[in-house]
């Protein structure tokens, strides 16, 4: 199976050679956005690389310095711009044309060459040779694992600019084995649902809880941090906020990857063959409590696990939002008034009385389970995967052999998943 793993690594650029890179950028983006312009064009939309490339390329090519390499890969960068807002469309979401504006130029092996220490990388004047700055050889790190090894190849790299320094951001790809054992039932799925949240930032099938308060404390505190130093207006206070915004983020980083990586030992802790969140798209206008930093760190944990859970063999899949928290996951019913409290469910037909999170976490791995049931392709649904045994895709309960998994970080109420009562710690 081919996994891709992107390490970013900052830059020694020379004072010269920099200009160089920007003047890059700049003609890069203008080329992206004037496909983006001509693609746009018209009641349908071009999404057609091959179209594109015929109809831009000689403009594009007489308007900048761009080489041919470059030219392409601002095409390519558009032209998967404007297919994503299509899908959009199709799915019934709001999306505008894109523009881009972010410091970015994407290079690829005809463009860019790739070495252990340096990388030259083509501009409008030529090629340039960049230094990397890399992290102590003997520590454990994405650059270890991924770059300096011959497991990984290298296929390309985005360069970005951002806090006044250089970073290539470099493509890599590898053929590895499932590290989960073959049972030789790969047909049918198992699915651990998980559900985001503020105040539990996931909660999953299984009853696990990771708690979300420490990340919006961390994000309180440096923003309050960061509207101090900018009310100072010096220079010296515009270079600490660079500096905390780089702790900041590697913070999150931190917490995220952490979350992510126990998030897939308990797929593979309850032999699961598919991750279930709910779509994120359009996520702040669903739910008006979660701000736009929510949104940037549910989508991050959800890129986190979709490449931790590759390794093995575990598909990440997404599914509509829609009633996960006012339906009841024991017997169905679907009413607004079951959603008590932020934090409490409690079925006005049945009785059944839940964690808000965990009910909808077994609603979303329920919902991956009938969409696969109801597609053309994919294997047989088997169950969404609880603490004390599986649902199945029909909503009958049926209890685990072994009484029940242990050694997960739990911190809700413990259920008994037969009759759905809440049972004391």
């Amino acid at each position: 199976m081919e996994v891709r793993r992107t390490v970013p690594v900052k830059l020694n650029v020379a004072d010269g050679d920099a200009d160089l890179l920007h003047e890059t950028i700049s003609e890069f983006l203008w080329a992206a956005n004037y496909v983006v312009d001509h693609a746009w064009q018209g009641e349908y939309k071009t999404t057609s690389k091959a179209e594109l490339q015929r109809e831009t390329y000689d403009d594009v090519r007489a308007e900048t310095r761009l080489q041919t390499n470059l030219v392409q890969n601002a095409r390519n960068k558009a032209a998967d711009a404007v297919q994503s807002i299509v899908a959009r469309w199709k799915q019934g979401d709001y999306a505008g044309k894109p523009h881009f504006s972010a410091p970015t130029l994407v290079y690829d092996k005809r463009c860019a060459t790739f070495n252990d220490d340096h990388a030259t990388l083509s501009t409008v004047e030529g090629r340039i040779t960049a230094e990397y700055v890399l992290p102590d050889e003997s520590r454990e790190t994405p650059h270890s694992e991924y770059l300096f090894t011959d497991d990984y190849e290298v296929t390309g790299g985005e360069l970005h600019y951002r806090d006044g320094e250089f970073y290539l951001h470099v493509r890599t790809t590898a053929d590895v084995e499932f590290e989960t054992a073959d049972d030789g039932n790969d047909e049918h799925n198992t699915v651990l649902g998980v559900d985001l949240g503020i105040e539990n930032v996931a909660v999953t099938s299984t009853g696990a809880f990771w708690n979300g308060s420490e990340l919006t404390h961390w994000h309180r505190e440096f923003e309050k941090r960061r509207g101090s130093l900018q009310q100072r207006g010096t220079r010296a206070a515009h270079e600490t906020i660079q500096s905390v915004g780089r702790t900041e983020t590697g913070r999150y980083d931190h917490f995220l990857h952490t979350v992510s990586k126990e998030l897939v030992a308990e797929a593979v802790e309850n032999g699961c063959s598919v991750i279930a969140f709910e779509n994120l798209t359009g996520i702040r206008e669903r739910m008006p409590n979660v701000k736009k930093f929510h949104a940037w760190a549910f989508r991050r944990l959800f890129e986190y696990v979709e490449y931790k859970a590759e390794m093995f063999g575990i598909s990440v899949e997404q599914v509509s939002p829609a009633y996960t928290s006012q339906r009841c996951s024991k017997c169905g019913t679907t009413l607004r008034e079951n959603r008590q409290t932020q934090e409490r469910f409690c079925c006005v037909k049945c009785g059944y009385e839940v964690n808000a999170d965990y009910n909808a976490a077994k609603n979303i791995g329920l919902k991956n389970l009938r969409a696969a049931q109801t597609s053309s392709g994919g294997g047989a649904p088997v169950g969404v995967r609880l603490n004390r045994g599986t649902l199945n895709v029909n909503g009958d309960y049926e209890s685990a052999a072994d009484g029940g998994q242990n050694g997960s970080p739990r911190e809700s109420p413990t259920l008994n998943e037969a009759n759905g009562e809440a049972v004391s710690e």
